[in-house]
């Protein structure tokens, strides 16, 4: 019973700040950090990567649509090529600064109307997907279960993360990404509720990660009441690479029994 739990953060940007961050890294397993588009400029994404690697937090690319004035929130018109591009733009930026840190990239994951447009549209989900593999096809994919992206992952051949909203409210099974109303989002006891009622919903043992953000009002708090409630279902928490190297590095039992080690 281990599950990710990942936090879209780093979107401050100048003299903007955004999201609480600082106490929502210690909470998280994977950070996705935004790359500039969006939100987020290079002191954040160095900050946000240094912020991370101090939490042991595994670290992903948050890529968005060129378009702060709408929080990367705003469906702009884009083309194939243009996706291939943002996401190859993003992934590098990011990547400048997890290099130099001494580290490696988990993960991609769209932002806001990138992603939900990459969820439905097939074309644009296969080039995102196409700038991944070209770039590095060891890295994760986060996707709704079941949407375009998702599918179009698993034809390239990239390993897919299924993921669930917290801090979200869902309509007839499908997250309402853009209804932000702290009545819509609820408080500690409708998270929870929305959160153990996903995983136990259509895609039930196909949910690898929980997604809360860190700009989501009482965010800390909202976290905090969803590990809890995690914990005592019986979850513990691991970022997808993490939950990988346990698993390749744990001991085979049956074999060492096999040859009288054990």
């Amino acid at each position: 019973m281990e599950i990710d739990i990942n936090c879209d953060l780093g979107e401050s940007f100048g003299v903007y700040v955004y999201g609480a961050d600082p106490d929502m890294m210690p909470l998280i397993t994977s950070a996705n950090i935004a790359c500039g588009a969006h939100g987020g400029d290079p002191a954040v994404m160095r900050e946000s990567v240094d912020l991370a690697i101090a939490h042991g937090v595994s670290i992903g690319a948050h890529i968005g649509l060129e378009d702060r004035a709408g929080f990367g929130r705003r469906e702009i018109p884009t083309t194939p090529q243009q996706a291939y591009d943002l996401c190859l733009y993003q992934v590098g930026a990011l990547e400048a600064f997890v290099r130099v840190a001494g580290t490696a990239m988990q993960h991609v994951k769209p932002h806001g109307a990138l992603y939900m447009m990459a969820n439905r549209d097939a074309v644009l989900a296969d080039a995102i997907c196409l700038a991944i593999r070209s770039w590095n096809p060891a890295l994760c994919l986060y996707v709704l279960p079941g949407s375009a992206l998702h599918c179009c992952a698993v034809e390239h051949g990239l390993t897919v993360i299924p993921e669930i909203f917290a801090d979200r409210p869902y309509q007839d099974g499908d997250v309402q990404m853009y209804d932000r109303t702290a009545q819509l989002i609820g408080g500690p006891d409708v998270v929870v509720a929305r959160t153990l009622e996903q995983l136990d919903g259509p895609h039930r043992g196909e949910i690898r990660t929980v997604c809360l953000h860190s700009d989501t009002p009482n965010a800390p708090a909202l976290l905090h009441a969803v590990r809890s409630a995690l914990n005592v279902e019986g979850y513990s928490f691991v970022s997808p690479s993490a939950a990988q190297m346990e698993m390749v590095t744990r001991p085979n039992h049956t074999a060492l029994a096999q040859k009288g080690f054990l």
